[in-house]
């Protein structure tokens, strides 16, 4: 392998302004991006523009996507868009016993280039990838079903970002350990001391492999990928098989990347699966795999904890969020806060809140005292108002990413009361698409034949306003719903320095992320890279937090070699 010093001088001048300002940012847990939000942005700088990005698009669709992967034996594909149209892209299909050697060959060199020329080759990956971040959105949108905007936003910058993230927590903690070699001298009284050359070095586990999710392929794939090669590993990355082509591009980047650098291209590699092959559960088990990044169901991160013994396995799975109403003094600004979070994505985030816990007697307000019954139906009147236009509808709800979240949302209609009706929006570019408004379903919290329904995720556009006796009994509903179901965000309205504390001590023995009277333009199911933690790995929820140093620590370990002095 040639040597990559020329390439990783050129790198450093490029990116290690950007390295420090990630370093330094994530101490202070300022905002701060690097990859501009606005799509108006690109198109200098060799950056592809909005035009350019949906020809860069529609030029992957119906042929072939080769990575010159060792081992590949055969071709599969199958996507199909949210919005209607086939993809037609096929990928190729690994023999993983030739893959998986051939992955870990490169490993040496890639150890060797130590912790800054690893996380610079990332930042240079994160760089062409935003380049072409109107193309990455086309295909986060017509894998996911996010609506463009969402896609370029949310699959593009903050992707990256989330990228960035993890390489910068992962060269602080590799550098923890001073680098090169170190002089250790003990005195001996009269006689001559006791000296040792000793040099420490990270070592990554192996071979990593991120096994992807349909909804947001980049967002939740990215930590774990940039993570885990950031510290040394190799990174085999097992897309969900509707959602192929944004992390097939990815792929296709960084092993560019790699290679132009002076490294093995198959540090980063693709597996992908013919129809109901499901090889997620064989690559999970075999010894070459030594660390795994998961986002799904609760059912398959329980089965990756406990058979997957031989890897460090880093889960996010289903939670149930819970928002609770107390009081408000912007009455107007919690429905409209509230009925965009509900809205957004047609809630189909891990993020996206489910139960709103209401008082039954109901609550105190800056316009005056508001039944159960008088916030459901508010609450419901402003996701109609906010739905009411179908173009802006289109624009914020996006497409139903599978078919069973559209059984989900019609079976929820039988579960209680229906105060919010959902309805169809016809796409006037994607007659195909399958557009649902929200549903909200009033359920009665005291009444234990509604905990199945409530305690439950429910993923995608449903809501359940469940009525409880007083605000006490919604904290220790909160409180139960967090420590045996676990929470992804957690929110609460106020006016009660008491209530406030009684949430906040709640969610901090609980482990549960915090969100207080938002009634602006942040939203509870939105978080900042480099600010917010997504997930604190101490609820069922998720087995870690994006993104922290536990995220990154055990990819790697330090290996000390001793010479006598």
């Amino acid at each position: 392998m040639t040597t990559a010093q020329p390439t990783t001088d050129v790198l450093a001048e490029k990116h290690r302004s950007t390295l420090d300002q990630a370093l330094a940012t994530i101490r202070t847990r300022a905002y701060w991006s690097p990859y501009p939000e606005h799509p108006k942005a690109y198109g200098a700088d060799g950056s592809l523009d909005a035009a350019a990005g949906l020809a860069a698009h529609e030029a992957v669709l119906n042929g072939r996507f080769d990575l010159d992967q060792p081992g590949t034996d055969g071709w599969t594909g199958g996507e199909v868009s949210p919005y209607g149209p086939a993809l037609g892209v096929e990928y190729p299909h690994a023999d993983v016993d030739v893959l998986l050697p051939a992955m870990r060959a490169g490993l040496p060199a890639w150890r060797d280039a130590g912790p800054e020329t690893r996380a610079l080759a990332c930042l240079e990956i994160l760089a062409r990838i935003s380049a072409r971040t109107h193309e990455f959105a086309h295909a986060v949108m017509h894998t996911s079903g996010q609506a463009y905007m969402m896609a370029f936003q949310a699959g593009g910058p903050h992707a990256q970002d989330r990228g960035l993230e993890a390489v910068a927590y992962a060269y602080e903690e590799q550098t923890r350990t001073p680098a090169g070699r170190a002089v250790w001298s003990k005195p001996q009284g009269k006689r001559d001391p006791l000296e040792l050359s000793k040099e420490f070095t990270p070592v990554g586990r192996g071979v990593a492999l991120v096994i992807g999710c349909n909804t947001f392929p980049t967002w939740n794939g990215y930590p774990g990928l940039f993570a885990s090669l950031a510290t040394g590993n190799a990174v085999l990355v097992k897309p969900h098989p509707r959602a192929v082509l944004p992390l097939a591009l990815t792929v296709k980047v960084a092993r560019e990347v790699l290679a132009e650098s002076g490294f093995d291209p198959n540090l980063v590699a693709l597996a992908t699966e013919r129809p109901g092959e499901g090889i997620a559960k064989t690559l999970a088990v075999r010894p070459e795999i030594r660390i795994i990044d998961y986002t799904g169901s609760t059912e398959f991160g329980d089965w990756l904890e406990a058979n997957a013994r031989q890897a460090q396995v880093y889960t996010e799975k289903a939670g149930v969020n819970t928002v609770l109403i107390d009081s408000t003094d912007d009455y107007k600004g919690m429905l409209s806060n509230l009925a965009f979070s509900l809205s957004l994505y047609s809630g189909q985030m891990c993020t996206t809140p489910q139960n709103l816990l209401i008082p039954r007697d109901g609550i105190t307000t800056d316009q005056g005292p508001r039944s159960y019954d008088e916030v459901v139906a508010d609450l419901a009147a402003a996701v109609g108002g906010l739905l009411g236009d179908d173009a802006r509808a289109n624009a914020l709800l996006g497409a139903l990413v599978n078919p069973d979240v559209k059984a989900r949302l019609e079976a929820a209609a039988g579960l209680g009361e229906v105060a919010l009706a959902s309805r169809e929006v016809a796409h006037p570019d994607f007659p195909e698409a399958v557009v649902r408004t929200p549903v909200m379903v009033k359920l009665d919290g005291s009444k234990p034949d509604a905990e199945a329904a409530y305690l439950s995720e429910c993923f995608g556009p449903v809501s359940f306003a469940v009525s409880v006796d007083s605000t006490a009994d919604g904290l220790e509903l909160l409180r139960r719903t967090i420590r045996d179901k676990g929470a992804m965000t957690v929110g609460a309205y106020t006016t009660s320095a008491d209530t406030e504390r009684a949430v906040e001590e709640i969610c901090l023995e609980e482990s549960a992320q915090l969100s207080l009277n938002l009634t602006g333009g942040v939203y509870v199911n939105q978080t900042a890279a480099f600010s917010d933690f997504h997930g604190s790995g101490g609820n069922p929820a998720a087995n870690a937090a994006l993104c922290d140093g536990a995220f990154v620590s055990n990819r790697f370990r330090v290996v000390e070699v001793r010479r006598q002095a």
